[in-house]
């Protein structure tokens, strides 16, 4: 986790709100949510209260709690629909600690199954998620720049420029980068 900045209305601000609506939804105390997310209750409620800003991994067990990617979690956070999304008015959320950036490609679109995310991740960096956050989501990913070796399960995949991967999630994940290069990637979740 780092330090949000506290400025009002930022991406992690609206996600610790939308984390807020979805745990009050079940109806779940902080301490279910922390049995089942295995994430603590003071980092919970540290969270919701946007007085941090959540890893990629802990952002990937609570996706797995709600059954929701967390491109769907970030899109959630966004206000409103449009068709037409300009890059300037992307989405970007980034995870400084893991060396992680992912930029929302597509509108934001609650009632929409597909989406486009573009992923940076910084050389030696890794990103491992438990669980998926719904058995079987689909992705296809694309890769633009770098090396990245992906890990479904005991499937293991080293991808180059130009390569992709079509694939389901059944159980754990894993994307790392080796220590002298990074990797750019466009992930399409369906």
């Amino acid at each position: 986790m780092r330090e949000n900045t506290g400025r009002p209305e930022t991406i992690d601000s609206r996600i610790a709100a939308r984390l807020k609506e979805l745990r009050a939804a079940r109806g779940w105390s902080l301490d279910e949510l922390a049995k089942r997310s295995e994430v603590s209750r003071a980092t919970l409620s540290r969270l919701e209260k946007a007085e941090v800003s959540a890893s990629a991994a802990v952002l990937g067990k609570l996706c797995a709690v709600y059954g929701l990617p967390m491109s769907r979690l970030i899109m959630m956070a966004e206000a409103g629909y449009t068709p037409l999304l300009h890059p300037a008015d992307q989405p970007i959320w980034k995870d400084a600690k893991a060396g992680f950036t992912r930029r929302s490609l597509s509108p934001p679109a609650e009632a929409l199954a597909g989406e486009a995310v573009e992923c940076v991740l910084a050389p030696g960096a890794r990103i491992a998620y438990s669980a998926p956050p719904r058995p079987g989501l689909e992705h296809h990913l694309l890769m633009r720049e770098g090396k990245l070796a992906v890990k479904l399960g005991e499937e293991a995949y080293v991808l180059s420029p130009g390569d992709s991967l079509r694939y389901r999630l059944f159980g754990a994940s894993s994307f790392e980068t080796p220590a002298g290069e990074g990797a750019r990637y466009i992930l399409f979740v369906v």
